[in-house]
């Protein structure tokens, strides 16, 4: 196995650049306000990791889904994400005990895993992952590409934490879950516009 520095620089620079406005680090960064940051961050990283597993061996994969599917299932877990953040803010309007939040390791770890999962198909990043894979060393841009995908999910959970601590909880959750709520229309504009 030979590792290019050059190419996994290259990788990570591109996927890094292409995901930071990409739906799945706002995605994340709500995530990480409800959930803990580090369980959410388990999950992200892994779905990413199988995604540049995907994409550097069989990036041909991708044009086997047709593509509102794949569109039309991320559109419903940002409408699942959008309704659990906004059913608990208007639960907790009588709660002195505090917001709750979702615990556990395994269902923060599933929830944030099947997140991404599902609505990366057919990203731009996996795309550009497979392009890059096909012309550098497979193993480099790997490399490159996961640890920008979970750079990019780390920097939204630590922006996220950063926000909840000086914005109220409540505020932060109902942006969360409108913010969620319009991920999921922006993803089934795209099943009828592209």
């Amino acid at each position: 196995m030979h590792l290019d520095l050059l190419a996994i620089i290259t990788a990570f620079g591109l996927i890094f650049l292409a995901e930071l406005p990409d739906k799945t680090m706002f995605a994340s960064l709500a995530m990480g306000t409800r959930m803990r940051p580090l369980y959410v961050w388990f999950g992200t990283s892994s779905a990413f990791i199988v995604h540049v597993a995907i994409a550097v061996g069989a990036g041909g994969l991708i044009g086997l889904l047709p593509d509102w599917i794949v569109k039309l299932v991320s559109a419903s877990l940002f409408a699942f994400g959008a309704f659990m953040l906004l059913r608990a803010d208007a639960g907790d309007e009588d709660d002195d005990a505090g917001p709750k939040t979702v615990t556990g390791f395994w269902p923060v770890y599933s929830t944030a895993f099947m997140a991404v999962f599902i609505s990366e198909w057919g990203d731009l990043t996996q795309i550009t992952t497979a392009n890059l894979a096909a012309s550098n060393g497979a193993w480099s841009v790997a490399i490159g590409a996961a640890a920008a995908l979970m750079s990019v999910s780390a920097l939204a959970l630590l922006a996220g934490r950063f926000i909840a601590k000086r914005v109220p909880l409540k505020t932060v959750q109902r942006i969360g879950g409108l913010c969620m709520a319009g991920l999921a229309i922006w993803t089934v504009v795209e099943i009828f516009t592209g």
